[in-house]
């Protein structure tokens, strides 16, 4: 028995190293492009590592230089971080109500179901009545516009995540707070909400997450650098008839690194929200 549970210990850590060996790679070959010479990307055969580290593609990225690649891409990266923000702010805020009250009351669990099935429809079904909106709002190339717009896409999909946790909360831990004389935000504050932290933490996360990564409607609804997101400034760097690829992946490990952070942030929200809370005794 011992030596069946060390093979299978090996096993473990062999699958979990080719795992890790598969997600990362890619990664990984991203950061050697974007410290590589123009000449070593073009080389045959392929050098898998430069001979000197050129890191000044970062330096250029990076830079503040008025009409400069690195203004456009600072600015870019702005636009995401405020976009994404306001949009997870605000998804996050009206899927905490929205969905404790679906999961309370199932009968209209229906209208969710609905909104939910709006996700069926190709975006570019939708493109032209946001555009309309958009633009009888005077929104369009506009970061909050486009939050707004994101924001039509993240409220569904976070609700329904909140639904989820709220439906694993016992009713009845609600009910003897009452019954104890608190009030309903008073019981919110204290039960539902700490319990309820890791979906919520969840749920921010996957808003973060699916709103940096969108392109389709930044590309539609933005023009230039006042609104443009990282995603369309990442694509300019690709659409000129000569394609530095190595300041395209220079361009992907900077975009890659503010989710990296988030998701390290919202780990530590996890485990508090998985250790706070509390049960009446």
């Amino acid at each position: 028995m011992e030596r069946k549970g060390s093979l299978f210990t090996v096993f473990v850590y062999a699958c979990a190293l080719l795992l890790a060996a598969v997600i990362l790679a890619p990664l990984a070959w991203l950061f050697v492009m974007s410290i590589s010479p123009a000449a070593d990307l073009a080389a045959k055969p392929l050098r898998w590592w430069p001979q000197a580290a050129d890191f000044s593609r970062y330096a250029q990225l990076l830079s503040t230089a008025e009409n400069s690649a690195g203004a456009a891409f600072t600015a870019s990266l702005r636009n995401s971080l405020e976009v994404a923000g306001m949009a997870t702010l605000a998804a996050v805020v009206l899927a905490v109500p929205a969905g404790w009250a679906v999961s309370r009351t199932p009968s209209v669990g229906w209208s969710l179901s609905m909104v939910i099935a709006t996700y069926m429809l190709p975006p570019v079904a939708l493109s032209v009545p946001l555009y309309m909106g958009l633009s009888w709002l005077g929104l369009l190339n506009n970061v909050f516009g486009l939050a707004l717009i994101y924001l039509t896409i993240l409220a569904p999909f976070t609700t329904w995540l909140m639904k989820s946790g709220f439906d694993s909360i016992p009713r009845e831990i609600e009910a003897a707070a009452m019954i104890d004389g608190a009030g309903l935000f008073q019981t919110w504050r204290i039960i539902t909400l700490p319990l309820a932290a890791p979906v919520v933490a969840t749920s921010a996360l996957f808003a973060v997450l699916l709103a940096w990564d969108e392109f389709f409607y930044a590309l539609l609804f933005t023009s230039d650098q006042r609104a443009k997101t990282l995603t369309v400034a990442i694509a300019d760097l690709a659409g000129g008839r000569v394609s530095d690829y190595g300041l395209i992946a220079t361009a992907g490990v900077l975009a890659a690194l503010p989710p990296v952070l988030i998701g390290l942030v919202m780990q530590r929200a996890l485990i508090s929200g998985l250790t706070s809370g509390g049960v009446k005794g």
